[in-house]
């Protein structure tokens, strides 16, 4: 049977085998971890609001009534396209008819990778437990530092990018230190604690209209969160960070400012933009090699408002939807490439747990209504009722009690005075 092989478990890659379902193909999907991730409410594991298994679930379970899938864990480091075949970093190789990469992105600090140690990026499960980590040991650590100074920099949280990532993540993060956790700790008061949120860009939420992105602002003020716009960071470390001509002394740093896509370019030779995205022809396919395709955030096509496609969850639905019909078409002897296009179902961002955006271009909400709809919105694409029903209830009890469940501390190295 035409074999298709899938590079990545994602959005992109996940709906494109779930719309081969009953094709005559065999898949084969391989991911560097077992699980496929929602990633639109990663950071409500990095901030102790959710559990790692709400938001995950091994990609074994997902295709264990498809017959025609085979799972592989490892890791992809090439592509032989003259030979049809995938290189795994082990050594293994897999031949295939047709390819779909779907390898995501990663974070960019803009030619200053050496900063990624001490800003991390939040992208997968492990960087946001690794998060939690990090704002958790900043309050213990807090708890027993005795000088005031030090505890100042332990009690101030910075987010470098104000895009929906790092919106969000402020507005966690105030309300888990100003509101969640005050009381728990004995000499330390965590609503003296600092978040600040700097954006390079003149207003935060450039994606959104302006008075949505002003809306976001004065929430974030309201909150307690001090937002500081077009302020480009042009240092960090392990002391804190320097945005514009301000010097900040900071503990936790996290990075929500850019990404950059996988290598697939280079494993292709293909024309990539400055965020190594390969530029694919109009049917998602690579120029020159048809039987290749590259989506989502690895992939870049103008398509909306004369821009690429946004690096969201339905976008790289979409894709995956469209190469999985492209390749039926193919095997019933239709081979008319016909171009992707994307609908814009809207931009959506919450502002602590009880505010919202959303700009559905012929429709704007925002506050408690914005939020309600952004909640049902996100519990309607996890996948499962048992997943629903769970963050639905974790939400419902956090937004009652002020309490969060998830507020546990792992890997933690006593021999270490910081981050």
């Amino acid at each position: 049977m035409h074999h298709v092989v899938i590079v990545g478990a994602g959005f992109g890659g996940l709906a494109a085998a779930q719309e081969l379902a009953g094709a005559a193909v065999r898949i084969t999907i391989i991911d560097q971890r077992n699980h496929h991730l929602f990633q639109p409410l990663l950071y409500q594991v990095a901030t102790a609001a959710l559990a790692t298994s709400e938001i995950a679930w091994p990609i074994r379970f997902l295709v264990r009534k498809r017959r025609e899938v085979t799972t592989l864990l490892g890791v992809v480091n090439g592509v032989d396209a003259q030979n049809r075949t995938v290189l795994l970093q082990d050594g293994a190789v897999v031949s295939f008819d047709t390819l779909i990469l779907a390898t995501g992105a990663r974070h960019a600090y803009f030619g200053h990778d050496e900063w990624e140690p001490f800003a991390p990026g939040l992208k997968t499960l492990e960087d946001a437990t690794s998060i939690r980590r990090r704002v958790l040991l900043s309050l213990e650590r807090a708890e027993r530092e005795s000088d005031p100074v030090r505890r100042a920099a332990l009690l101030t949280y910075v987010i470098v990018g104000g895009g929906p990532t790092g919106v969000e993540m402020a507005g966690a993060i105030v309300e888990l230190v100003y509101q969640n956790l005050v009381g728990e700790f004995r000499r330390i008061d965590t609503r003296q604690a600092r978040v600040l949120l700097i954006e390079a860009g003149p207003r935060i939420l450039p994606s959104f209209a302006p008075d949505l992105s002003a809306y976001a602002h004065r929430a974030l003020e309201r909150l307690g969160v001090e937002v500081q716009v077009g302020s480009a960071v042009t240092s960090c470390n392990s002391s804190g960070v320097v945005a514009g001509d301000r010097s900040i002394a900071a503990d936790v740093i996290l990075w929500a400012a850019g990404v950059r896509a996988s290598p697939a370019a280079a494993w292709l030779g293909a024309p990539a933009d400055n965020a190594g995205r390969v530029k694919v022809a109009a049917d998602l396919s690579v120029p020159g090699n048809a039987d290749i395709f590259v989506l989502g955030d690895t992939a870049t096509i103008n398509v909306w408002r004369g821009k690429p496609a946004p690096g969201i969850a339905p976008a790289a639905k979409q894709q995956g939807v469209h190469v999985a019909r492209t390749i039926k078409r193919r095997l019933a002897g239709d081979s008319q490439p016909r171009a992707f296009r994307y609908m814009h179902a809207g931009d959506l961002a919450t502002i602590g747990k009880r505010s919202a955006v959303i700009d559905f271009g012929w429709c704007k909400l925002r506050g408690w209504i914005a939020w309600w709809v952004w909640g049902m919105a996100h519990i309607y694409f996890l996948i499962g009722l048992r997943n629903r029903l769970a963050v639905a209830l974790s939400w419902l009890w956090i937004y009652m009690t002020g309490s969060r469940s998830a507020c546990l501390i792992t890997q933690v190295d006593h021999n270490k005075r910081t981050n």
